[in-house]
């Protein structure tokens, strides 16, 4: 999710669970050949597994931008067809990209034939007033034709134009079943689907008709959902990262990110340098649903406390939701 799941959200997510994939910010094709590309691919290496989502519609272009991916260790390249947004749309990729299957699949051929790793798609399943079944489906067999094993199903309409990027993830109506039918069509294929999943009872029906589930703004706004994925779906019995203790674990990456970054601009970090709130903004949900939890996002964004840049911030606002809770 753009500006959203850069590489201090991932870190503070692998806090939380050790076993779920994590997917990067989309990242264009122009931005790592032409531009920074520290920036963009450097993540730490206990994101494993971490995939890097890649935005572009040329085919050598993706190819080497799949490349520099897997050299820099990623487990997994993404090919975005999902997203509505006129800006993405100007550079002609996104959902735009899906009445362009053959396109598509020849960026998926090229990108498969330049790496070694999984090359998979996320997309909706239709665009604009194109809602047939059939549409998706069509799409989704000339891209397994190329090579592609893995689909991300958004399952709603993306609208080209008229609605902004949160309307299109909010207004076209949900439709789980053209998921489920994508997987009974093309049972060798692995079917993920995404949408509007919010509970672990949500995932459990889904996982009794696809293979596997994508959570996005969920995972963000209540990020210690997750806290329960590693044993119940993925058969890890160690013990349960508490909030304090996810909190704990935070620390030392944050003042380590610090002293690196945050004095000066540095290559991998835009602007005057890193700031504390470049870390802390990703994790004023993890109280979401308990007592204090407007208490610990309020000192969390607090101006002045942040200014200070003391990661020590982080305890003291699990401290003041401790009276309420009580």
């Amino acid at each position: 999710m753009l500006d959203w799941t850069d590489r201090h959200c991932r870190m503070f997510h692998r806090q939380i669970t050790r076993h779920t994939w994590l997917y990067t910010e989309m990242v264009t094709t122009g931005a790592l050949l032409y531009g920074d590309v520290a920036r963009h691919l450097n993540f730490n290496g206990e994101e494993h597994p971490v995939a890097l989502q890649l935005g572009g519609s040329e085919p050598a272009d993706l190819a080497k931008s799949a490349k520099l991916g897997e050299q820099w260790g990623y487990d997994e390249i993404n090919l975005n067809c999902g997203c509505p947004s006129e800006r993405v749309q100007k550079g002609a990729f996104g959902a735009c990209l899906m009445a362009e299957p053959q396109l598509v699949a020849d960026c998926v051929k090229a990108m498969r034939d330049a790496v070694a790793i999984d090359v998979t798609v996320k997309h909706r399943i239709g665009i604009d007033q194109v809602e047939s079944y059939e549409f998706v489906r069509d799409f989704v067999g000339t891209i397994a034709e190329a090579g592609c094993q893995t689909f991300i199903v958004h399952a709603r309409n993306a609208i080209l134009k008229g609605l902004s990027p949160k309307e299109n993830r909010e207004i076209p109506p949900l439709k789980p079943d053209y998921a489920y039918r994508l997987k009974r069509d093309f049972p060798q294929l692995e079917i993920i689907i995404n949408g509007g999943i919010k509970t672990l009872d949500d995932i459990d029906a889904h996982l009794r008709q696809v293979d596997g589930v994508m959570i996005g703004r969920e995972a963000y706004h209540n990020p210690y959902l997750m806290a329960a994925f590693d044993a119940r779906y993925y058969g890890d019995a160690a013990p349960v990262k508490s909030r304090a203790e996810v909190l704990q674990a935070m620390l030392p990456y944050i003042r380590e990110q610090l002293a690196l970054y945050g004095k000066t601009a540095g290559k991998n970090e835009p602007g005057g340098g890193l700031k504390l709130n470049s870390i802390t903004r990703h994790m004023l949900g993890l109280m979401a649903g308990m007592p204090g939890a407007r208490a610990f996002r309020q000192t969390l964004s607090d101006a002045k406390k942040l200014a200070a840049g003391d990661p020590a911030l982080l305890m003291e606002a699990f401290t003041r939701t401790q009276p309420l809770a009580a």
